[in-house]
Formats: C-alpha cells, structure tokens, sequence
C-alpha cells in the first residue's frame, strides 16, 4: 500500500479523496493554484505545494508541474479526480515513465474507450447493444446521408473524441443534414483538434442510466449496480439517483452484465462507469464509458456500502477484490442534487465571489460533499460546482422527501446557488412520478434555461 499520495484535482472531490486517504492511514499532498491557495483541500490535506497561476492550463491541466510536484514531495501515486487531467492517457503513461502510480485504468484502455467510434466497436464486439448508426467513422456529408438513408431520422452526430456537449448535432431532416454535419465537424476540430464523426439514431428523451463497475489487475471485474442520471441541463447532469426507478430488475442484470462484457473487452482495471441510454419501451444501448470516477459516485456508495475511492486505491496498489458479484446487494436508495454557485435569474450565470454566510444540511440519512466554507471566495477560473448533497432513505419516495428537507436547510449569503432550480426539479410531478426523460428540465423551465 502506498505511503503518500498526490491529489491531482481540487474542490470537494480533492477533499473527498484525502479523507479516504485518511481513513487508511495514507499522507495526502494537495496541490493548488494561486487562486486556490485558500481551498478547503490545501487546509486539510497533510502536505500541499503549488503548481502554477490561476488559469487551469498554467496549473491542474499542466502535466509536468504535477509530475514535479509528486516527485518532490515523494509521492508513490496519484489520484486525478474528475475532469482536468482524469481521462488524459497522455498523463496516465507519463505517470508511469516516473516510476509514479496513476490511480486509474492504463493508458491503453483510456485511449480505447475514450475515442467514442473505438468504444461502440469495442460493445458491437462484446455483444453489447448499440443504437443503430455507422459502424466507424463517417468521413463525408455523402457518406452521412447514406446512413441518414438507412437509420431514418431524427438522428445524432457526434464527435469520436467528444465531450461536454461539444460536437454534437441533432438532424431532424436531410435538408439541414449538410450544414450541421460541417459545422459539428468544425467545432470538433476546434475544441478536441480531432474532426472525426459518427452518426447514431436519435432516442427521443431517453433515460440515462449507468452502471459503476470495479475491476482488479488479478481478472476480477464487479458491476456496482446503475445509477439513474437523466435529470440534465445543456447536457450536464444536476441530479442524480440509485438504483434506477425506470427499469426493471431483469433489466438491471442484464445491463449490469454488459458492463462488465465491455470492461473485459477492453482489458479495464480500476473504476469505470459505462453509460446507456434506455428508450421509452425500455431497450438500452451503449453510450459510451467513463474511465474514471464520477461526480455522482456517492450515490452507489450509499447504496451498496463500499468505498469507491478506497477500492480505486487498493486496486492500484496491485490488491485484489474482496467481495465477488454475489456479495453486492442493493439496499435503500440514493439522490444527489449538485450545489452550483450560479445565478437563475441570469440564465444560470456562473456566481464567483465570497460566502459571507453559510450553513450545511445534516440529520438522518443525509451527506454533505462540500469544498465550501464561510468566508471562502469562490474563484472564477474553475467548473462553478461547489458541493453535492446526498440522502438515502429506504425508498425512491423518502428520499425525495428527505432531499426536500435537506436541501431547504441550506443557506447562502453572498453568491447566488442553483437550490431553487432543484427544488422546482424535486417538486415536478414528473420527476416524483418517475416519469420523464432528458427534456426534463426544459419542459419545466422553457426558454428561461435555454
């Protein structure tokens, strides 16, 4: 087991992986920005070290500073979080070459699952449903309407190395096919210097559903269960549940096979998440895979009682499972609301600036994954995410309730928070009745979220 470990990330995750780190005995190095010289994680990590200006290319995307900074600090390994550098197979095999442990999968299946033509290949093979679409990639506007010709539409194109909402198009019809096939080619090359496309049929408001799967370096891989996370906005997730209340426990198995099918496939050690998306007669496909911990982790923690973070870290100390796929069971239920410092009023602006006031949920059946304090001034460079409220209760109904109690118990003076905007979302008769797709929180706010 590893001494000392660097935390490559910072906010609440940071703070998350140190206290795991605490509770198995292991020295914690933060690393900061200047601007997050005051952070929660640089106050309670054992050891801390700037690595570079506030922008996050001159700091926590710089892949030599965190190599130094474990190197000198006498790091064994290195915990990337979310984001940042935790999908860079770049970063994973550099790690390697200085003799430093990336806690995560190796660079080959980073780089497998994490160009999206190579993944839907890799599930074809495994035996895994995927939506209809192109086999690999579609080079020419020709090629892309020959496969309109065939899967109908509307339909989906998407950028092989995409992310973020980025590169992606929804085509209702071949007449506006062209125009949206360049321009999602462009801003692919933009933003990811990779132009590559696939096209997909479009599910009409599916569901989002995932599965956490565990896997060591001995040949053992577990899936954890799903995770429901189809409550989004501009395509980023904000409220999250376990296990899922829209497909049925047959179901449940068979995706949670797949799973583990697509992670033999591509030899995957470590933490991953694969995600589907489920139609409205219940049919799911593959998505695609992150191969990394998810923000909404906690959830399945919360409802199969194991620490994800811990079992990341035992698996990249060469550990082996303890527990096999019978010994996972389900128990109660799991919800997670994101905290955002953003404006509503303002079309959800993000909301930097300094919390003068400020108080936290607690009693029964509720978690608070905060990097917040009284008095901390929220900087402007980084995602606006600034804590995660998690309640479980022994139904999908209680902790609705619970999550209601809870998150009304927060107060914020000096920034502005996304708590009202997930109360509309708790109190939704669609959202209470289970009964809604990723158009959710348009249908509840229209144009004012658009």
């Amino acid at each position: 087991m590893f001494n000392k470990i660097l935390i490559a990330n910072r906010g609440e995750i940071a703070v998350r992986i140190i206290r795991t780190c605490r509770d198995m005995g292991i020295i914690s190095v933060a690393v900061f920005s200047e601007a997050d010289r005051e952070s929660l994680h640089v106050q309670i990590a054992d050891e801390s070290i700037c690595i570079g200006k506030a922008h996050a290319k001159d700091s926590y995307l710089d892949m030599d500073r965190i190599i130094s900074a474990a190197l000198a600090t006498g790091a064994q390994a290195i915990h990337p979080g979310f984001g940042f550098l935790s999908e860079n197979p770049k970063f994973a095999q550099k790690c390697r070459e200085h003799g430093i442990v990336f806690i995560g999968p190796n660079h080959t299946s980073m780089e497998k699952m994490g160009d999206k033509i190579q993944a839907r290949l890799t599930a074809l093979s495994a035996g895994v449903p995927i939506t209809p679409g192109s086999q690999g990639e579609v080079k020419t506007f020709e090629q892309a309407a020959h496969v309109g010709e065939m899967i109908g539409y509307p339909l989906m194109i998407k950028a092989s190395a995409g992310g973020g909402g980025r590169g992606i198009r929804k085509v209702e019809s071949k007449e506006t096919l062209k125009d949206l096939f360049l321009s999602a080619k462009n801003e692919a090359e933009a933003a990811f210097g990779d132009g590559r496309l696939y096209i997909e049929k479009c599910i009409e408001s599916p569901r989002h559903v995932e599965v956490q799967i565990l896997a060591d370096s001995h040949g053992n891989i577990v899936h954890l269960y799903d995770r429901d996370c189809t409550v989004q906005r501009r395509n980023q997730k904000i409220l999250e549940e376990a296990p899922s209340s829209y497909i049925s426990d047959e179901t449940r198995e068979k995706m949670g096979r797949c799973a583990v099918s697509i992670a033999k496939a591509c030899g995957y050690v470590n933490a991953g998440t694969v995600e589907f998306l489920v139609d409205k007669d219940r049919n799911f496909y593959f998505c695609e895979m992150n191969t990394r911990i998810q923000v909404e982790h906690p959830v399945t923690e919360a409802i199969v009682g194991i620490d994800l973070i811990e079992w990341q870290i035992r698996v990249a100390a060469q550990e082996q499972l303890s527990f096999s796929q019978e010994d996972v069971r389900i128990c109660g239920h799991a919800m997670e609301c994101r905290i955002n410092a953003e404006d509503s009023s303002k079309n959800f602006a993000p909301c930097p600036g300094t919390i003068l006031e400020m108080h936290q949920p607690g009693g029964i059946g509720v978690r608070v994954d905060s990097g917040v304090y009284q008095g901390y001034t929220i900087p402007p460079f980084y995602d606006n995410m600034i804590a995660k409220l998690i309640v479980t209760g022994s139904s999908r109904e209680q902790c609705i309730i619970r999550m209601k109690r809870a998150i009304t118990e927060y107060l914020f003076y000096g920034i502005k928070t996304n708590i009202d905007f997930q109360i509309a979302i708790l109190s939704s008769e669609k959202f209470q009745k289970g009964e809604y797709g990723t158009d959710l929180c348009s249908e509840l706010l229209g144009d004012y979220i658009e």
